[in-house]
C-alpha cells in the first residue's frame, strides 16, 4: 500500500484567518476519505491544497509520479460550447466508448443518455451540469478522484448508483460532503477538518459519531450540550433498522455504554396529541387534485386525481426523481398555486411555514440579528424560552458573527437564517422543500434535535435519505406517472419500484432482440463498420450545418432551414449509434 499524496506539516491562512494549521496526513492508493467539518472550516482548501489549486503558505504538498486525478469541484468546470459528448468522452470514435460497459453504465446512471449526448452545456441547469462533471470524472481511470459535494443535485436514486459505483469502482477517492448516509455507504475512513486541523477516524459516519462522542465525553464536562446532541445522534444509529447503517464499523460495546441513558430522539405518540390540540382534526385533504406544467406538446402531468391526506402530528417524506413535482406539491400546500382540477382544503387552524429553496427572501440590508429580531425577540424551542441572540447563537451565528450583514453571508448561512426566522415565526405546520442544501454534518444534527421535539405536522422534500429517515415517520413517493404512492417499506421499497418501472419501460425490441439467437459474427462486423461510417458522416455534416449557422445568423430563413436540417442529422446521428450499441452488445 503506497502514499499517492503527502501533506508535511502544511498550514495556509486567508488574511488574519487560519484554515488549517501544521496538517500532516497521506492519502492511500485503497483509501476512500469521507471529509466532514462547519461549513467555511476548511475542506475545500484542503482539497484544493491536494489538487494544486492551491499553494500553502508554509508546509510541503507532494504527489507520487504520474499520479492521474479526476477532480469535480462545485465550480462544474465544463468548457463553453462543449457537448455531454466532449465532455464526457472527448473526441474518442464511438466504437472506443460506446464499447466499455462501464462508461455506459455512469451515461445512463447519470441520466446522460436521456438527456442528450448532443445538448450543449451551456444550455443545461446547474444539477445536470454537475451530472456531466461527474461523468466526465468517473470515466477515466484515475488513481485518485477528488469529489467535492458529489451529491449535490442528485436525487435518491442518483446518490444510491453513485454509492454503488464507488464501491465497486477500483482506486482511492476523497469526497467532502455533508450526506450522511453516502459517508457511511462508501468511505472506511472519515477526516474531520476544524480548529485549523484535521483529524483521522476509522469508518463511516456511524463511526465517526462514536469517536467525537467518546472524545467530547472524556474532554470536559463544559461539553456537555454537545455531547448530549452527538449521543442521540449515535443513540439513534444504533436503534434505527441496520439500513440506515449499512456498514457500521464502530464498537457495539462502546456505543451501548454511551447511550444507556438516552431517550429515543422522540415520542410520536406524544408529539402527535400535542399537535393535535393546536391543528384540530384535519390539515391538508388533497382531493381529486390535478396538475399540469407547460402548454400544449411540452405539457408535462405531474399529478393525476390525487387523493392525500395529512393529519396532525403527521412527519411525511416526499421523495421522487427530480423534476417529478414535489416542489410543485408543497407550494400547492402552502396556498401558493391553485391545481388545474380538484382542490386542497386547508384546515381552519393551520399556519404554515414554508421553506423554500430560495433564499433571496431574506432582507439583505439587515444584519444577522436585526434580521432575527424583526421576527420576534424571543420565542420557545425544544420547551426552553429564548432570547434573539441566543437563538441565533443556537443555529451557528456566535458573538460578533451576530451583526455580520446578511448580504455577506455564506450559502449555508442564509440556509439557517431562513431556517431560524421561519421557526421563529411559530407556525403549527412545516413545508420543508431541500432543508438540507449547503448545511454541514453539524448543523444538521442540530436541526433534527429541534425537530424532534417540535409539536406539529411535518412535511419534507429531500433527497438526504438520512434525514428523511431521521425525522419522517412515514414516506411518499410521485413515481413520475402523476400518482403519489405511500409507502409503507420507505426508501427501500421507493428504489425497488423505480427499478421496475425501468426495466417493464424498456423498448420491446430490446427484449426480443435479446431473446433471438446472436447474429452472424461476421455480418455483425460488417454493420458495425456501416455504422461507424454513418456516424461520421453524420459528425462532419453537423459541423458544416454548426458553421452555416453562424455564417446566416442574420438571415432567420435560412437558420430555420438549417436548424430543421441539424434536427434531423442529429436524430440519424443518434439512432446509427443506438444501433451500434445495440450490435455492441450481441
Amino acid at each position: 500500500m503506497a502514499n499517492l499524496v503527502n501533506l508535511e506539516n502544511v498550514s495556509k491562512s486567508f488574511g488574519t484567518t487560519v484554515v488549517l494549521s501544521g496538517v500532516s496526513l497521506g492519502v492511500s492508493d485503497t483509501d476512500r476519505i469521507g471529509v466532514v467539518g462547519r461549513n467555511g472550516g476548511g475542506k475545500s482548501t484542503l482539497l484544493n491544497l491536494i489538487t494544486g489549486t492551491e499553494t500553502p503558505d508554509s508546509g510541503r504538498v507532494t504527489l507520487t509520479g504520474g499520479l492521474r486525478l479526476a477532480i469535480v469541484d462545485q465550480a462544474g468546470g465544463l468548457t463553453a460550447g462543449s457537448t455531454v459528448r466532449d465532455a464526457v468522452v472527448g473526441d474518442a470514435a464511438v466504437h472506443t466508448w460506446a464499447g466499455d460497459s462501464a462508461v455506459r453504465g455512469v451515461l445512463s446512471g447519470l441520466g446522460l443518455a436521456t438527456l442528450g449526448l448532443d445538448s450543449v452545456v451551456d444550455r443545461l441547469s446547474g444539477g445536470e451540469r454537475r451530472r456531466v462533471s461527474l461523468a466526465a470524472a468517473l470515466v477515466t481511470d484515475a488513481d485518485l478522484l477528488i469529489l467535492d459535494e458529489p451529491t449535490n443535485h442528485l436525487d435518491i436514486e442518483g446518490v444510491t448508483w453513485l454509492a454503488g459505483y464507488l464501491n465497486r469502482r477500483r482506486g482511492a477517492f476523497l469526497a467532502v460532503t455533508h450526506d450522511r448516509w453516502f459517508l457511511d455507504e462508501v468511505c472506511d475512513r472519515t477526516w474531520e477538518v476544524s480548529d485549523g486541523g484535521v483529524r483521522g477516524f476509522d469508518g463511516g459516519y456511524a463511526a465517526y459519531v462514536l469517536a467525537r462522542t467518546e472524545r467530547d465525553r472524556q474532554a470536559s464536562a463544559s461539553e456537555a450540550r454537545r455531547q448530549n446532541l452527538l449521543r442521540k445522534e449515535l443513540a439513534w444509529l444504533r436503534r434505527g433498522p441496520p439500513a440506515r447503517t449499512s456498514k457500521p464499523k464502530f464498537r457495539i460495546d462502546a456505543a451501548e455504554a454511551l447511550i444507556a441513558d438516552v431517550p429515543e430522539p422522540r415520542s410520536s405518540t406524544e408529539l402527535r396529541a400535542l399537535s393535535a390540540k393546536r391543528l384540530g382534526r384535519s390539515v391538508y385533504d388533497v382531493e381529486d387534485v390535478s396538475l399540469s406544467v407547460g402548454s400544449g406538446d411540452s405539457a408535462k402531468l405531474l399529478l393525476d386525481k390525487v387523493e392525500w391526506h395529512v393529519g396532525p402530528g403527521d412527519r411525511i417524506g416526499i421523495i421522487g426523481v427530480n423534476g417529478s413535482g414535489k416542489t410543485h406539491l408543497l407550494r400547492l400546500l402552502a396556498g401558493e398555486l391553485a391545481p388545474d382540477s380538484g382542490k386542497v382544503v386547508i384546515g381552519q387552524t393551520v399556519r404554515a411555514g414554508h421553506l423554500s429553496q430560495n433564499v433571496t427572501e431574506l432582507p439583505q440590508g439587515l444584519r444577522v440579528i436585526e434580521a432575527v429580531t424583526e421576527v420576534r425577540t424571543t420565542a420557545e424551542l425544544g420547551g426552553v424560552e429564548l432570547t434573539a441572540s441566543q437563538l441565533a447563537e443556537r443555529f451557528g451565528f456566535a458573538g460578533q458573527r451576530q451583526w455580520t450583514p446578511v448580504s455577506d453571508l455564506s450559502g449555508g448561512e442564509k440556509r439557517r437564517l431562513q431556517l431560524l426566522r421561519l421557526l421563529l415565526a411559530q407556525p403549527n405546520v412545516l413545508l420543508l422543500d431541500e432543508p438540507t442544501n449547503d448545511l454541514d454534518t453539524d448543523t444538521l444534527a442540530a436541526l433534527e434535535d429541534l425537530l424532534d421535539s417540535w409539536a406539529g405536522t411535518l412535511v419534507v422534500v429531500s433527497h438526504d435519505r438520512y434525514l428523511i429517515e431521521r425525522v419522517c415517520d412515514s414516506t411518499v413517493a410521485l413515481l413520475g406517472d402523476g400518482s403519489l404512492a405511500a409507502l409503507p417499506g420507505g426508501i427501500e421499497q421507493y428504489l425497488q419500484l423505480r427499478a421496475a418501472s425501468l426495466a417493464a419501460s424498456a423498448p420491446a425490441a430490446l427484449d426480443a432482440e435479446q431473446r433471438a439467437p446472436k447474429v452472424d459474427q461476421r455480418a455483425a462486423r460488417k454493420e458495425l463498420a456501416r455504422l461507424e461510417r454513418e456516424v461520421a458522416k453524420h459528425d462532419k455534416r453537423e459541423g458544416e450545418l454548426h458553421a452555416l449557422l453562424a455564417e446566416h445568423a442574420t438571415d432567420y430563413t435560412r437558420v430555420a432551414e438549417l436548424n430543421t436540417e441539424l434536427r434531423a442529422v442529429q436524430a440519424a446521428k443518434d439512432a446509427a449509434e443506438s444501433r451500434w450499441l445495440e450490435l455492441s452488445d450481441s
